[in-house]
Order: structure tokens, then C-alpha cells, then sequence
């Protein structure tokens, strides 16, 4: 979780305890179960997650869908007209991104295109999962693929001596990777309904040696740790 969703989700909390704090004392009567309260649960996350920077496209598309859910739910608009236009308004955006995709982190993107001529290893977890170490290899990047399974990949006992790409696909599945604190972490993702999420307790951004994630997840995600 980074400072900014920290933040976030901190003003959440905090503006939720004081609503619950003034109603016990009967300064105010807020209900905060009104009618399509529960569209907030996919409302709220998927508004943070605007704020991150990764998985905009995914969180975009469940940001408008809660929101439509809400006002129907409020009486301003019909349910017929929200699921007649569901998967049209989802296609909308889908396709804007892939066209657009290039727009976003283009400056990483190049990058990633000098590295990835050197693809590396490739592995896949179908159904089932994999545990793939790289302890004392030199690492030069590889390829995985993560589809209704999930892969752990570990990096912290690797010799990386230069750049190099991590290019993972995720469709109802997850990938982890673990990586040494010595590399710096950059991301670029096209995700939808999924993301990829920086879990590292150590971050840096002055190391000589940088780990590209080039990741798409669909239903799914990427942990880094």
C-alpha cells in the first residue's frame, strides 16, 4: 500500500468514525444505510485505486459501474437501461485503452522495448501453480503466465547485473514475486478488475540494477514483496 492509498483509506476511516461518533452523541442523524449504501464497497476502492496510478483502466470501469449501480439504487436511473448498456459502455472503455495504452508510463514502455529482446525464461501455471526459484542464476528476465493458477517467483537470492523485464499475464489467476531490496521496481499495468500492488517493506529508487513488471491481469494480480 503506498503513501497516497494509505492516505486515503486513513480519511475514510476517520471520516467514518466521527459520523458514528456524532450520531452516538446525537449531534447528528447521518444514515449511512441509505438506499445502495452496499455499492460503496465497490465505489470507494475502486476510487483510491485512481490515485495509484496502476490499474486506472480496471478501476475506472468499476468506479462508473458502482456509481451506476448507486444512482439506480437511488431512483435516477433504470436497471433496465444499466445492464442493457453494462457490456457496451465496458467494451467502450476497454478498447479506449488499448488504443491509448501506449499514452500511459510511455517513457517506461520504451524501456521495457530496449530490455525484452532478451526474453528470458518462460513459464506457465494452467490450473495449477508454480514455484519457481532463481537462487544463485543470473537473472535476465522472464516471461509468466498465470491462467486460473498462480506462480511465485523468487528473485532475493539472484544475481541481476542489469535491467531486466518481468512480463506477466494474469487471467483469473495471481503471480508473486519476491525481489532483493538492491534493485529498484518499475511498473507499468493493464488491468481490469484486477492490479498489480508494491507490498515491500524496503523500497528503493537510487539502485544501479531496475526490475520492469510489464503486467496484465484480468480478474487477476501481482503481488511484489
Amino acid at each position: 500500500m503506498n503513501k497516497i492509498t494509505s492516505i486515503l483509506w486513513g480519511l475514510v476511516l476517520i471520516a467514518l468514525g466521527v459520523i458514528f461518533g456524532l450520531n452516538a452523541l446525537e449531534i447528528t442523524d447521518i444514515d449511512i444505510f441509505f438506499d445502495g449504501w452496499w455499492t460503496l464497497i465497490i465505489i470507494v476502492p475502486c476510487f483510491i485505486g485512481l490515485f495509484t496510478g496502476e490499474s486506472i483502466i480496471g478501476n475506472l470501469i468499476g468506479a462508473i459501474i458502482g456509481l451506476c449501480l448507486l444512482f439506480a439504487c437511488q431512483g435516477l436511473l433504470d436497471f433496465a437501461i444499466i445492464w442493457k448498456l453494462l457490456v457496451p459502455a465496458i467494451l467502450v472503455v476497454v478498447g479506449l485503452s488499448i488504443i491509448f495504452k501506449d499514452t500511459f508510463n510511455n517513457k517506461i514502455r520504451k524501456e521495457i522495448s530496449k530490455i525484452s529482446k532478451d526474453k528470458g525464461t518462460e513459464h506457465a501455471a494452467v490450473f495449477t501453480g508454480q514455484n519457481l526459484d532463481f537462487n544463485k542464476e543470473e537473472f535476465k528476465g522472464t516471461t509468466l503466465d498465470a491462467v486460473f493458477g498462480g506462480i511465485k517467483c523468487d528473485l532475493r537470492g539472484a544475481t541481476i547485473k542489469k535491467d531486466a523485464v518481468i512480463t506477466t499475464s494474469n487471467i483469473f489467476g495471481g503471480t508473486t514475486i519476491y525481489v532483493p531490496d538492491d534493485v529498484n521496481i518499475k511498473i507499468v499495468s493493464n488491468s481490469i478488475f484486477g492490479g498489480v500492488s508494491d507490498e515491500r517493506k524496503k523500497k528503493t529508487t537510487d539502485a544501479k540494477v531496475t526490475v520492469y513488471i510489464n503486467a496484465t491481469c484480468i480478474f487477476g494480480g501481482v503481488e511484489i514483496k
